[in-house]
């Protein structure tokens, strides 16, 4: 996750341009319970995904830039919400993601 957001998203800019995918992608590369296209949790992991695009008003297929998604999620997404949003995703505790998502709206 950090190679690709500092190498690829914050180095390349904003008009880096992201599809959202049906299937694993290249944040879950890394991962050991992928498992070529798919997860070993991956009903888990297909709840979370819906409650995601829901909250963004988003669906398979989207394309927009990296602004867009910043955008959208400032504009969707409040400091808080994660705890409902992202119930069950073992990341959660680990406060990364609410701290990046109260850092991004704190940036103008």
């Amino acid at each position: 996750m950090t190679a690709i957001v500092t190498d690829g998203l914050k180095s390349d800019g904003d008009e880096t341009v992201i599809e959202v995918a049906p299937a694993a992608d290249d944040i879950c590369g890394p991962c050991p319970k992928r498992r070529g296209m798919l997860c070993t949790k991956q009903t888990k992991i297909e709840g979370l995904d819906r409650a995601h695009l829901d909250a963004l008003g988003l669906k398979i297929g989207d394309r927009l830039t990296w602004a867009q998604a910043k955008s959208r999620i400032r504009e969707r997404v409040l400091p808080g919400d994660l705890s409902g949003l992202c119930n069950g995703c073992e990341w959660l505790k680990l406060g990364l993601c609410e701290a990046a998502l109260e850092e991004l709206h704190a940036t103008p």
